[in-house]
C-alpha cells in the first residue's frame, strides 16, 4: 500500500487500517499475551489479521484498538466469548467507532441510546418476567457500552430494589424474587472472582451479620471495592461474630466490613467489640458496618461502635477506599 492511499485510510484521530504490528508488538501494546491473541483468533476468529509474506499475523491500527476494548471487557468480568459479541453489537450500531478502543467505548454524539436507568428499568421487567435469558442478554449490552461500577450502581441495584419493592406490595412472588436475586448474586460473585492486580496488602474481609442472609449490597461493595484494587475475602451470609473475629486475625485483615439489613440483625452489630478486641481497643483494623437500618434509625448507629459506612453502596464505597488509603497509606 503507498503512503497516498494509507493516508487516506486515516480516521480523524489518525487511526489506519494499514497493517502495522507484529504479534509481540500489539501484545505489549494492548496487555494482551501473544498466546492468549493466537488463542483469540482461533476459537472466536478474532480479530481477522493480515499476513506477511512469511505468514505471520500482522495487525491494524483499528485491531489494536479494538482488542483494548475487548481486553478491558474481560477485565470487568465480562466472558471473551460475550465480550466478542457486545463488541460486533456495538459496532453494528455504531457505539463503538474506529480509535475508541482505548477506554470505554462512546457513544454517536447524537445516537440515541438507553439510558442506565432505562437499562435498570428493562433489566426488572426481563426478571418480573423470569426471563433470565434475556436479562443475560441485556447484561452483556450494557457492559458493551459502560464500566461494570455503572452497570452495578445504576442497573443491578436500581432493578434489584425494583423487585423488592414488588415482592412486598405483592406484585412479585416469592419464588420470582429468588430467582432474580440468585441471577444477580450469580453474576456479581463471578466478578468479584476477577478484576485487575490488587496491592500488596492483606484483605478486606466482607460479612454479613448473625444470622442476616441479604448480601446482595456487601457483594455490590465487594465487587466495586476489588475492580479499585483491594484484595477481598468474602465470607457472606450469616458469620457468627466469634468466627468473623478469629478469621480476621487469622488473615491480618486490613480491614473489616459488616453489613445487616434487618433490625434484629443490626443490633446485634453493637457486640462486635467482644469479639473484635484488637480492633475495639486500639482501631486496628478498622472496622466498617452498614445497611438499611442504619440509614433509617441514627440512635442504632449511635450504639454501634466503628465507621459507618453511609446510606447507599455509592458512598460506602467512597468511604471505605478512604479509610482504607488512611490506615494503609496505599494510592
Amino acid at each position: 500500500m503507498g503512503r497516498e492511499e494509507a493516508q487516506g485510510n486515516r480516521d480523524a484521530g489518525g487511526y489506519t487500517d494499514e497493517p502495522l504490528y507484529n504479534i509481540g508488538v500489539v501484545s505489549r501494546m494492548t496487555g494482551v499475551p501473544v498466546a492468549t491473541l493466537r488463542v483469540w483468533e482461533r476459537r472466536y476468529s478474532f480479530p481477522r489479521t493480515a499476513r506477511s509474506v512469511g505468514g505471520h499475523r500482522i495487525y491494524s491500527d483499528h485491531d489494536v484498538n479494538r482488542l483494548r476494548w475487548l481486553k478491558a471487557r474481560v477485565d470487568e468480568g465480562m466472558q471473551i466469548g460475550r465480550a466478542v459479541k457486545a463488541l460486533e453489537v456495538a459496532e453494528a450500531h455504531g457505539r463503538l467507532g474506529p480509535g475508541q478502543g482505548r477506554g470505554r467505548p462512546l457513544a454517536e454524539p447524537e445516537a440515541a441510546e438507553p439510558s442506565l436507568a432505562g437499562f435498570g428499568r428493562q433489566l426488572a421487567a426481563f426478571l418480573r418476567r423470569n426471563d433470565t435469558a434475556a436479562a443475560d442478554r441485556l447484561l452483556a449490552e450494557v457492559l458493551s457500552l459502560f464500566p461494570l461500577e455503572d452497570l452495578i450502581l445504576e442497573v443491578l441495584r436500581p432493578a434489584l430494589a425494583d423487585l423488592g419493592e414488588g415482592w412486598q406490595q405483592g406484585e412479585v412472588s416469592v419464588a420470582t424474587e429468588h430467582l432474580a436475586t440468585h441471577f444477580m448474586r450469580q453474576r456479581l460473585i463471578l466478578w468479584l472472582s476477577t478484576g485487575p492486580a490488587t496491592r500488596p496488602v492483606p484483605p478486606v474481609v466482607l460479612s454479613c451479620a448473625p444470622d442476616e442472609w441479604h448480601d446482595a449490597s456487601l457483594l455490590m461493595l465487594g465487587v466495586l471495592l476489588r475492580r479499585r484494587g483491594w484484595p477481598v475475602a468474602y465470607l457472606g451470609q450469616a458469620v457468627p461474630l466469634e468466627d468473623l473475629a478469629a478469621f480476621a486475625d487469622d488473615v491480618r485483615a486490613t480491614a473489616v466490613v459488616m453489613v445487616a439489613m434487618r433490625q434484629a440483625t443490626a443490633e446485634a452489630l453493637s457486640s462486635w467489640p467482644q469479639w473484635l478486641k484488637a480492633s475495639a481497643r486500639t482501631g486496628r483494623p478498622p472496622v466498617c458496618y452498614g445497611g438499611r437500618p442504619f440509614t433509617q434509625d441514627p440512635l442504632l448507629r449511635a450504639r454501634v461502635p466503628g465507621h459507618y459506612l453511609g446510606d447507599s453502596v455509592q458512598v460506602g464505597i467512597q468511604r471505605l477506599e478512604d479509610i482504607l488509603q488512611r490506615f494503609t497509606g496505599a494510592p
